[in-house]
């Protein structure tokens, strides 16, 4: 029975993650969604508030994933769910090169877990957390990027800030 991991920061989730998510489900018997810290990343919602917006999210679409946290070396996390790929998304070639990086090094400390890359949809090419925030924090509309909860949590979140 195939298993993955679906790690990212996920602050927040978006339409562009779900649709990775879907197509994931769709090869991968199991797929666990790892919601996981990125020293290198600041975000807004913590790791406890990231999991509840991607649980939520998940659900308001009708899908049947679990949502976990994860600090430390997502390899380390696929071992722990005894999982045989780790999905990734790719929008253009800037990501590209982080990935491949990323995965060459992955399967020198566990190459009995193989990556495996999605290319976004066309439609989500563009998109990210960060232009999501970047949007919604001048008062735009994020509604078709990310689900209603989604947004309400950062309406709520950048009113606070």
């Amino acid at each position: 029975m195939p298993r993955a991991i679906y790690p990212g920061s996920f602050d927040p989730i978006t339409y562009g993650h779900i649709d990775i998510v879907q197509r994931a489900r769709k090869i991968f018997d199991e797929l666990i969604v790892a919601v996981v810290t990125n020293p290198s990343k600041q975000t807004l919602f913590s790791l406890k508030e990231r999991r509840k917006l991607c649980e939520q999210a998940l659900k308001e679409e009708g899908i049947p994933v679990q949502v976990i946290t994860w600090e430390g070396l997502v390899i380390e996390c696929a071992k722990r769910y005894r999982a045989q790929a780790i999905i990734r998304g790719l929008r253009a070639n800037s990501d590209f090169e982080r990935e491949f990086q990323m995965a060459l090094t992955n399967r020198d400390l566990n190459g009995d877990i193989e990556s495996v890359f999605f290319m976004t949809s066309g439609e989500y090419s563009f998109l990210s957390s960060s232009i999501v925030k970047e949007i919604k924090s001048f008062g735009g509309d994020v509604s078709r990027f990310v689900p209603p909860s989604v947004e309400r949590a950062l309406e709520r979140k950048l009113q606070k800030t």
